[in-house]
């Protein structure tokens, strides 16, 4: 899952963010609500975690802003205020979900998965299926066939990004920047081993192949398809 989070704090921002990548989500890092909704315009993430206390405008008006303009994601308030009118105030703000601070990793990873239960306008679905392939975002598990697949999170992420563009050629620059966060080529043969590793992890090897590589363009994964590059 790719998730925005939006907290001022450098600190509390690191070590909620290195424990959601541990568990195998993206994160971007904004620092104010204003840089908050600059990021999410560039590139919308699935989901929202917004500290309600930030330097200027307020995670509240950050909510707001993007309810207004017709975003649906869903939204889990982070705020050391936990009164019962605080609460209420967020989540009628437009927050789905309010967590008091201080707070365990594994209680945002619970909510923010069952934040994603409920979204009915959610544009994520739980599940991702490209032929016998299928992926669980909530569970983060892969299966060909019925049969469980072990990815790492970096190859999870991999896969997830050709399976919701399935069909389509994706190039070398948009996985990087999707999985890897390079804005740039650095240059390197990561996304080849990496693509190498997950053919085999899916059994391209042994069954129908999935994952085509189209030479000066990219990768696409489609069940027999022959991709035609736009």
């Amino acid at each position: 899952m790719r998730l925005l989070l939006t907290e001022d704090d450098p600190e509390a921002a690191r070590l909620l963010a290195d424990g959601l990548v541990a568990s195998g989500h993206e994160v971007v890092l904004a620092s104010s609500a204003e840089q908050a909704l600059e990021l999410y315009a560039q590139a919308p993430p699935d989901a929202l975690i917004v500290d309600r206390m930030l330097p200027g405008q307020d995670g509240l008006w950050l909510i707001a802003q993007l309810r207004s303009r017709g975003v649906r994601r869903p939204v889990l308030i982070l705020s050391a205020l936990g009164q019962v009118d605080d609460r209420v105030e967020g989540l009628r703000a437009g927050g789905d979900d309010y967590l008091v601070k201080p707070f365990h990793l594994s209680e945002v990873l619970a909510r923010l998965e069952a934040m994603l239960r409920r979204s009915a306008d959610s544009v994520l679905s739980s599940r991702l299926a490209v032929g016998d392939l299928e992926i669980d975002l909530v569970t983060r598990e892969a299966r060909r066939g019925g049969r469980r697949i072990d990815l790492t999170p970096r190859e999870f992420r991999l896969l997830e990004c050709l399976m919701r563009a399935a069909g389509q050629v994706v190039t070398r620059r948009m996985l990087l920047e999707q999985v890897w966060g390079y804005q740039f080529d650095p240059q390197t043969n990561v996304i080849d081993v990496h693509i190498s590793r997950l053919r085999q992890a899916i059994g391209d090897d042994r069954l129908a192949p999935l994952v085509t590589t189209v030479r000066g363009a990219g990768y696409v994964l489609a069940p027999g398809l022959v991709p035609r590059v736009p």
